[in-house]
């Protein structure tokens, strides 16, 4: 018999002062078998940094065509794909051919920069592929905010951002951009 998804819910209330974009949301966020704390966090906080009307988790780990959030427009065309953790180029390419904006945001310190190297040549000519690379102490912060219930809060202002709920500090998400997309949106967010 196969393992099902743990169920999370988080109320999440964006302050997002780069882009002027306020808002209160509701999540339901699955947890897949094979899935850590830290990369739902991270997916949690993607949520939050790229947060648009549209934007929604997708199957991600349970289903190889979906990304882990994307925001579809209204005839139902890939708008925004977002991947979280360090997908191979292969699957960026078909994200690039099938969405208008990839975001990639790999985590993991040491193991991101490896990879990176590794897929770096194949990305690079991707022209509307933005991948990120999260500071080493950034995820396993963001698994300590992990509750079945959550009440979280993120703050983003002047290039930088912080997730935080009521029974924890607010996590500082850092983050190194690695390449930006040559023909996106220009990007809200900095990082260093």
């Amino acid at each position: 018999m196969a393992l099902k998804s743990t169920i999370y819910k988080a109320e999440l209330q964006i302050a997002d002062m780069d882009r002027h974009y306020y808002a209160d949301h509701s999540l339901t966020i699955a947890l897949h078998p094979s899935e850590t704390n830290e990369r739902m966090m991270v997916r949690v906080a993607a949520f939050a940094l790229f947060a648009q009307e549209r934007l929604e988790f997708c199957k991600g780990l349970s289903d190889i065509d979906e990304p882990d959030l994307w925001a579809k427009d209204l005839t139902g065309a890939v708008d925004t794909w977002i991947d979280v953790g360090q997908p191979d180029e292969r699957r960026i390419a078909k994200a690039s051919s099938r969405a208008n904006e990839v975001i990639v945001i790999a985590y993991g310190g040491k193991t991101s920069d490896i990879w990176w190297q590794g897929v770096r040549n194949k990305v690079e000519r991707l022209r509307n592929v933005t991948v990120w690379s999260l500071g080493e102490n950034v995820a396993p912060a963001l698994a300590a905010l992990a509750e079945r219930t959550m009440r979280l809060q993120c703050t983003v202002q002047d290039h930088a951002a912080w997730l935080g709920s009521e029974t924890a500090d607010a996590v500082p998400i850092e983050w190194t951009v690695l390449k930006a997309a040559a023909d996106a949106r220009p990007a809200a967010h900095g990082g260093r």
